[in-house]
């Protein structure tokens, strides 16, 4: 039986509740992200092994990830290290922003993301 690594069954609830809930900055983002207005579909709160990505776009294989304060701490670098490295070995793009840019500079979050969407799809 071949196992399932995207959206798995036990996380369905979890990532429900997190769409649901999203943080300003996540909602912020969304505004711009979905219905591809970045040149890209992106998904939201999207399950690949026992991690949730914050936003992803399967067709280019990458991730948006908006860091609160939990990632500035030693723990939290750990973690999002190891996470960074298991979507790497999958051919999975990570690029990161803080809160405090998205809320701050976001048009300038979106054009960043808007070019990595342009370089991903020559």
């Amino acid at each position: 039986m071949k196992t399932r690594l995207y959206n798995t069954v036990h996380q369905t609830s979890f990532r429900k509740q997190l769409r649901n809930n999203p943080t300003l900055a996540e909602a912020r983002l969304w505004y711009f992200l979905r219905g591809g207005k970045v040149g890209a579909k992106f998904r939201r709160q999207y399950g690949v092994g026992d991690y949730v990505l914050d936003f992803y776009s399967p067709e280019l294989r990458l991730a948006i990830e908006v860091d609160g304060d939990s990632h500035f701490s030693v723990e939290g670098q750990e973690h999002d290290s190891v996470r960074a490295e298991f979507l790497e070995t999958r051919g999975i793009q990570v690029i990161r922003f803080t809160n405090r840019e998205v809320l701050e500079v976001c048009d300038e979050v979106v054009e960043v993301i808007r070019e990595m969407v342009r370089e991903l799809k020559r």
